[in-house]
């Protein structure tokens, strides 16, 4: 019977990690980091999408694209880098609250 018990014990602290995780993640849809790579700066939410770019009209210039566009690319990497970092960390707070031993790569 104790078996039952555990095992019922371990579904209802599962159905709970999993609730917290669907919160989590709603919250981190609202969060939001930034990042500014040069003359453009991206907003990212917490769940790895894109809020907005800004690009600083002094650095469009139509004879050097290439430029814009890796300022523009380094801003979206960095933001998104920001916002896994940040996605990572409400995720620790989740298995740290339930007790369970650090994960790498959560």
């Amino acid at each position: 019977m104790a078996n039952i018990s555990n095992m019922f014990k371990m579904l209802k602290d599962a159905a709970s990690m999993q609730r917290n995780v669907k919160k989590i993640q709603a919250e981190l849809r609202q969060k939001t980091v930034e990042y500014t790579g040069g003359k453009v700066t991206v907003t990212a939410r917490g769940d790895a999408s894109i809020a907005t770019i800004r690009i600083d009209p002094s650095v469009i210039d139509p004879a050097r694209p290439a430029a814009l566009e890796k300022m523009v690319l380094t801003a979206v990497e960095g933001a998104l880098e920001a916002a896994r970092e940040m996605s990572a960390r409400e995720m620790k707070k989740i298995v740290s609250d339930m007790g369970l031993p650090d994960i790498p790569g959560l």
